[in-house]
């Protein structure tokens, strides 16, 4: 083995730039491992992060600093083309397999995987998404570890919940068949990286025997934190792209239980939406009292900054969330609901608020809206949790100590 072992990352989302959860942790993991692997990226990319040819070489272009090598990036397939996204799932629904068996199915990846594989054997392989688990046959014998952004078939089986009639049967069907795919493949995998004890405990309960190791999200400190500038009084800010069905969820429940209860009580309050949504939703958005959609932001800190408290009503989902983490690293109160903080390091009352009834959460916003001793303690106990415990370097020693493990390396 080489001083520098190569390191094979497989990823479904080409993770430039990282302005989302899946990308930024994505992006942030593949910059820690390049620091001690050599690393060739072979990845999909998605239309809304690179909706273009012009934006997917641009993406390109900027991972080539990350890694020592990057395939040229291969489009999902059924994003170009309706008819084939109906022909997979036809596919999953006759033949048993879970649908993104076939949603990744590629001819041009599997070539520029072959070309990898042929000129450059890796020591070792990071498998960034359970999705990809219909490559693990082209893969060689090497230790592969898998990152679980979420625990997939629950998250299927949340969206189900809200659902009725044929979609929400459809949803349950796939959920069961990733089940399968996770008490399956996940024993055999060398490690499976979980973003929290929660999701490792759910882990282990559907496949025994699978090896877990809690690698959270990080957080940027350097570039997330606090500049000193003016808060508006009253500001209250959601992050988020309402493409991703757990965000698009938490912004209607805001808006429809939660939002008109603050506004009511207080009519200086005002809302700030960030995150890409589509045309008509953002009309509807802004519609609402008090409320504005700012779309995406290349730059979230000068919207970040104006806050006086930042919301997570998510009400589905696993993982742990991103927009947490930047908030704390930029001194903000937060409040959220438990599924949005679950497995990360919240003290309610000391770094964050939690909240699930309506009321409750309407009424926590406005308590740190109007108490600045609370307020002040929630943003200096949220700086610190951040600093202190997810930072991404503190995260990539982690994960780099656990992937020299796998390879009979000292840490």
């Amino acid at each position: 083995m080489a001083a520098r072992p190569r390191l094979l990352f497989l990823a479904q989302c080409l993770p430039y730039p990282p302005h989302s959860g899946v990308a930024n942790r994505t992006f942030n993991v593949l910059r820690q491992l390049a620091v001690e692997y050599d690393i060739d990226l072979v990845a999909f990319s998605r239309m809304n992060h690179q909706p273009d040819r012009t934006a997917r070489e641009a993406a390109w272009r900027a991972l080539r600093s990350a890694a020592a090598d990057v395939a040229e990036p291969t489009p999902i397939p059924n994003e170009q083309s309706a008819l084939r996204r109906i022909w997979d799932h036809l596919r999953s629904v006759v033949t048993g397999r879970a649908y993104t068996y076939y949603e990744y199915h590629s001819r041009s990846f599997a070539d520029r995987l072959r070309a990898t594989l042929r000129t450059r054997p890796p020591d070792l392989v990071h498998l960034d998404s359970l999705d990809l688990h219909g490559w693990l046959r082209a893969l060689p014998e090497v230790p592969i570890a898998c990152t679980h952004h979420d625990i997939d078939s629950e998250l299927l089986r949340l969206r189900a919940q809200r659902l009725n009639g044929a979609p929400r049967h459809y949803l349950l069907l796939q959920a069961r068949r990733l089940e399968r795919v996770e008490k399956e493949v996940c024993p055999q995998l060398a490690l499976n990286v979980m973003m929290s004890d929660v999701d490792a405990q759910r882990l282990r309960a559907r496949a025994p025997g699978a090896a877990t190791l809690v690698v959270p999200n990080g957080t940027d400190t350097e570039y997330f934190q606090p500049n000193g500038a003016h808060t508006i009084p009253e500001r209250v800010v959601f992050v988020g792209p309402t493409l991703t069905h757990p965000n698009r969820d938490a912004v209607e429940y805001l808006l429809e239980e939660i939002w008109p209860r603050i506004h009511a009580a207080d009519r200086s309050t005002s809302l700030r939406l960030i995150g890409r949504n589509p045309a008509a939703d953002r009309r509807r958005y802004d519609a609402q009292p008090g409320v504005t959609a700012l779309g995406y932001l290349p730059d979230l800190r000068p919207a970040l900054a104006e806050a006086r408290c930042c919301v997570v009503p998510i009400r589905v989902g696993g993982g742990t969330r991103l927009k947490i983490l930047d908030a704390w690293a930029m001194g903000k109160a937060v409040v959220s609901t438990s599924i949005g903080c679950e497995g990360l390091d919240v003290v309610d009352g000391e770094n964050i608020l939690v909240r699930d009834a309506p009321d409750a959460f309407a009424e926590a916003v406005l308590e740190v809206l109007r108490d600045g001793t609370l307020r002040a303690r929630l943003e200096r106990n949220a700086r610190r949790t951040a600093v202190e415990r997810y930072s991404w370097s503190i995260v990539g020693q982690g994960i780099r100590s656990a992937y020299d493990g796998l390879l009979g390396r000292s840490a």
